[in-house]
């Protein structure tokens, strides 16, 4: 039987897959049916079930938008099964060449050793000055 893996650690394994590029390590701990929201006012706004709905309307999207788009995180908020992550995102949006750095929170919950929700709250003006 597989040790339990603590939520943070799952979580911050996801940020690394992330700053690797590693979409299949991002995914690893999702639940089949992860609620995955973006807020109202991002470009991938809206709530997508399933790890591939979220691979194709968020990552997918992000990256055919925006050039060098990641998620800096600078500090992991332990709640047990309630995960928060801080930090900025940095990109450039392809279609007018103007850069954005934007204060980001992740809000993360899991259940036996699955994400089964996330939520994502940003400063979206800062995003979509970059978008006109």
């Amino acid at each position: 039987m597989e040790a339990h893996t603590p939520p943070i650690d799952i979580v911050r394994a996801h940020y690394t897959a992330s700053a690797q590029r590693d979409i299949q390590a991002m995914m690893a701990h999702m639940s089949p049916q992860v609620r995955w929201t973006e807020m109202a006012g991002f470009p991938c706004a809206g709530t997508w079930v399933g790890p591939q709905a979220v691979i194709n309307n968020v990552f997918a999207a992000l990256g055919r938008d925006w050039d060098g788009f990641h998620f800096e995180l600078e500090q992991l908020i332990d709640g047990g099964n309630h995960i928060v992550g801080i930090g900025t995102y940095h990109g450039t949006y392809r279609a007018t060449g103007k850069p954005m750095q934007a204060r980001v929170t992740h809000v993360w919950t899991l259940k036996d050793g699955e994400v089964v929700a996330f939520e994502q709250f940003t400063d979206t003006l800062l995003v979509h000055q970059a978008m006109q």
